[in-house]
C-alpha cells in the first residue's frame, strides 16, 4: 500500500509555506504522494468547513509542490471537468517536462451545478463529461493532429508537443457510486471514492474487480481519502472530529450500505470514513482498509490542518514504518 496526504490548500489554514513545508516533510518521512481537491467557485461543505471561502488552484498548487521536492507523486482527487481538456493536457504535459511522470490526475464530476452555470456547461451530463475529458487527453497526450466533434467540444487537428515524460499520466476516476466503479473498471487506471464507509468499500472493490475482469482488464488502482486524526490517545484524537458532522454527511450518501441499524449513528459507523486514535489504533485500521483493497491510502487531516506538521510526522514516524515492515 502507497501513502499521501491531502494538502492544505483550502479553507482559513490554507497557506503557501505550509503547504510547501509540509510536503517536504512528508517526503523526508517516507509519504509516497500529496493531493488536492478541485473548484473554480468554493463553497465550503457545512458539516466540516469553516465558512472561509479561500481556495488555491489544484494544478497551480501541485506545480509548486512539485517543483519543491524530487520524488512525491502529485494527485487530484478530485479534478472537476470546468477546464478545456486541451488546457488541462497542456498544463500536465508542462508539469511533467518539468519534473518528470510524477502526475495522477484523478477526474471527477463535482457536486456543485453553479461552478458549471458559470462557465457554460450547465445541463451536459457530467460523468459522461468526465470520461470524454478522459478520452481527448488520452489522445492529445499520444497523437498529432486530434480532432473532435461532439459537444461541447469541437476542434480539429490539434497538436500538443511535445508529449509528457513517460507517457501519459495516470487517469483515476473518482466517486463512490456504483456506476463511478463500474466506470473506473473499463476506462481507467484507478478508482478514488474519497471518502467511503467500509461495507461500502467492500462493494464497490467487488464490483470494481468483476467489471475488469467481464472487460479483460487488470483491477484499476484503488486510493481512499479518510479524515484522519492521530494522538496520544483516543479521546485527544476524537476531540477534534466533528463527528456528528461526518454522520450527517454520511447518512446523506444516498448509495452507500447502511449499518445494520438503518443508519449511521456511532464513531464505529464510520469505519473507512475516519481514521483516528493512537498510532497502535492508526496501524489496525489502515491493515483493515488494505485487507479490503485498497491500494494507495490518503490521509485527510483537514480537521487538524492547525496541527498538520505534527499529524504528519506522527503518522510519517509513528504509523508508516509499522505498515511498511507487514
Amino acid at each position: 500500500m502507497r501513502f499521501g496526504l491531502l494538502l492544505p490548500h483550502f479553507g482559513e489554514h490554507a497557506d503557501a509555506a505550509k503547504i510547501i513545508r509540509g510536503s517536504q516533510l512528508a517526503e523526508s518521512l517516507g509519504f509516497d504522494s500529496v493531493w488536492v481537491r478541485d473548484h473554480l467557485l468554493f463553497e465550503p461543505h457545512g458539516e466540516f468547513e469553516s465558512p472561509n471561502a479561500t481556495f488555491y488552484d489544484a494544478l497551480t498548487v501541485l506545480t509548486a509542490v512539485g517543483a519543491a521536492t524530487e520524488r512525491l507523486q502529485l494527485g487530484t482527487g478530485a479534478l472537476i471537468p470546468f477546464r478545456h481538456p486541451l488546457h488541462t493536457a497542456l498544463i500536465t504535459t508542462t508539469m511533467t517536462q518539468f519534473f518528470g511522470p510524477r502526475v495522477i490526475l484523478g477526474m471527477g464530476a463535482g457536486n456543485f451545478d453553479h461552478e458549471f452555470d458559470a462557465i457554460g456547461l450547465s445541463g451536459i451530463p457530467r460523468p459522461e463529461l468526465v470520461q470524454t475529458n478522459m478520452e481527448i487527453m488520452r489522445r492529445i497526450w499520444t497523437e498529432n493532429g486530434v480532432s473532435w466533434n461532439d459537444s461541447p467540444f469541437d476542434f480539429e487537428d490539434a497538436t500538443i508537443e511535445p508529449k509528457p515524460v513517460g507517457g501519459p499520466p495516470p487517469l483515476w476516476y473518482c466517486g463512490a457510486t456504483p456506476k463511478s466503479a463500474r466506470i473506473a473498471a473499463t476506462s481507467a487506471d484507478g478508482w478514488l471514492p474519497g471518502r467511503i464507509a467500509l461495507e461500502t468499500l467492500k462493494a464497490r472493490v467487488q464490483t470494481l474487480t468483476d467489471t475488469s475482469t467481464e472487460n479483460g482488464r487488470s483491477r484499476p488502482t484503488v486510493g481512499i481519502i479518510p479524515t484522519t486524526s492521530i494522538a496520544d490517545t483516543r479521546e485527544e484524537a476524537i476531540s477534534r472530529v466533528n463527528v456528528p458532522g461526518l454522520l450527517t454527511w454520511a447518512n446523506n450518501s444516498r448509495f452507500w450500505v447502511k449499518p445494520e441499524s438503518g443508519s449511521f449513528q456511532t464513531v464505529e459507523d464510520l469505519q473507512g470514513v475516519l481514521i483516528h486514535g493512537t498510532a497502535k489504533d492508526v496501524i489496525e485500521q489502515c491493515r483493515t482498509l488494505q485487507d479490503v483493497g485498497v491500494d494507495h491510502l490518503v490521509f485527510d487531516f483537514r480537521l487538524n490542518f492547525p496541527i498538520w506538521e505534527d499529524q504528519i510526522r506522527r503518522i510519517g514516524e509513528e504509523v508508516l514504518p509499522a505498515l511498511r515492515a507487514d
